[in-house]
């Protein structure tokens, strides 16, 4: 059997003190959350009305049950790589792999996407980028090498910059859900259910819609290696963190759709940026713009860093090439940044000719898909602890964490569902693409006599 060293070895010597507090990983949670996707929903929610409060509703329900089931697993395993560590120990070697597999697919994905997206919105202040394709993918790619910088340069320096962009982030959001609802006009949540589906088939389209709005929940549990006390700072900051980008999505997303009419919001590609523009005026617009840009750097900035820490921690225990779990002197994993980065750069040369927001909608689906994978194994395995803690204890207080368990898997499955057939299938190919690297490192590890 491959070696468990991730659960057994000592933090490599040298190795700088872990600088992850409370409040630079909860902004590692809402960072990595809020990305693009919020800027956007409102204008897809439109179709559907009030009745889509209903669906965020129910999508914030499925994302609290999941982050309990991180939550209590940082606390029981605060192991370096997060999902994978849980799937490592509840499923064993195979498991393990095809969760960081999948996952670390997520990342690189995520990362071309966020880094198209920065793009994409910086066009409030640069319109050239919409026109030129290749210019944009330069920028792109130009804007993702930046942040793999400052995240060689050191987990601290690259959790600050999170911090601030959180920060920034989320000043504009919370003005338009705060200070947009003086404009509300409640006529436009009228009628309830204006889709013409069913009250059930119009809450299942709008929680499809909304579910990947909470990716990336999962953040604070990843570095774990890097957190000051990660057995109580990591379930505080991954509640706490889910809480905050719900109440933002929500009441922000309200807001809008009280603002803009409709039939104007369905049509908008810049919801907050119209809204913002309808009640304070063009600089209300630009405020916006400049709230959505940070808004994907900092994403960006987040999910780079989980980049290199995701690798590292399946090649301390074999499960990648060891190249990936070497630590640079400054503490960072350099060769996962660096691949990771490569491998999303190359997606953004091989997309951008179908245009920003295409290549946008085909990154973010093959994201989703792979990310939902380490949510099943990860539900399963507290379900897992939850069975084993009933066996040996009794079944008091195992009822609770195995029902939150079970509510959590239920979510994500359905979630896989929604993603739809192509990114089904184009998930479904990256992850069983992996299992060539899997034989080759069991073989290494398990040489014939």
């Amino acid at each position: 059997m491959l070696s468990w060293a991730l659960m057994k070895t000592p933090a490599p010597s040298g190795r700088p003190t872990a600088g992850l507090g409370l409040w630079i990983c909860t902004a590692l949670v809402v960072g990595n959350m809020i990305g693009s996707g919020v800027f956007l929903l409102p204008s897809s929610l439109a179709p559907f009305g009030g009745i889509s409060m209903v669906g965020w509703l129910v999508s914030a329900g499925g994302a609290i049950c999941l982050a309990l089931v991180f939550a209590r697993l940082g606390r029981f395993l605060p192991r370096l790589g997060g999902p994978y560590a849980y799937a490592h120990h509840g499923f064993g070697d195979f498991g393990g792999f095809l969760v960081a597999w999948a996952y670390w697919i997520s990342m690189w994905t995520t990362n071309a996407a966020l880094a198209v997206a920065f793009i994409s919105y910086a066009t409030v202040f640069w319109p050239a980028l919409a026109v030129m394709p290749a210019l944009a993918a330069g920028m792109a790619i130009a804007a993702l090498w930046l942040l793999t910088a400052v995240n060689v340069a050191g987990v601290r320096t690259a959790g600050i910059v999170q911090l601030i962009t959180t920060i920034l982030k989320l000043l504009p959001l919370i003005a338009i859900g705060t200070l947009g609802f003086l404009y509300f006009n409640a006529d436009h949540f009228v009628p309830f259910n204006p889709s013409g589906q069913t009250t059930t088939g119009a809450i299942a389209a709008t929680v499809t819609l909304t579910l990947w709005a909470f990716l990336g929940l999962e953040s604070g549990t990843v570095p774990a290696a890097d957190v000051r006390d990660p057995e109580r700072t990591i379930p505080r900051a991954t509640i706490l963190g889910t809480l905050v980008a719900a109440a933002v999505y929500i009441l922000g997303t309200a807001a809008v759709m009280g603002i803009i009419a409709p039939t104007t919001l369905a049509a908008s590609p810049a919801p907050y940026a119209d809204a913002a523009q309808s009640v304070w005026g063009y600089w209300g617009r630009y405020l916006l713009g400049a709230g959505a840009t940070i808004s994907c750097f900092g994403a960006l900035n987040g999910w780079v860093l989980l980049s290199g820490q995701l690798p590292r921690a399946a090649a301390l225990d074999g499960l990648l090439p060891s190249a990936f779990g070497r630590l640079s002197q400054r503490g960072t994993p350099v060769f996962g940044l660096v691949v990771s980065s490569a491998i999303a750069s190359v997606l953004i040369l091989m997309n951008f000719t179908r245009g920003l927001v295409g290549a946008f909608t085909f990154l973010i689906l093959l994201a989703t898909l792979a990310t939902l994978v380490p949510y099943i194994f990860s539900s399963m395995t507290e379900l897992l602890i939850a069975v084993r803690h009933g066996l040996a204890s009794g079944l008091r207080g195992v009822l609770r964490p195995a029902t939150v368990a079970i509510a959590a898997f239920a979510y994500s499955v359905v979630a896989v569902a929604g993603s739809g057939r192509d990114a089904v299938f184009w998930g479904f190919l990256l992850i069983i693409a992996g299992l060539p690297v899997y034989v080759a490192m069991v073989a290494r590890a398990r040489p014939s006599s």
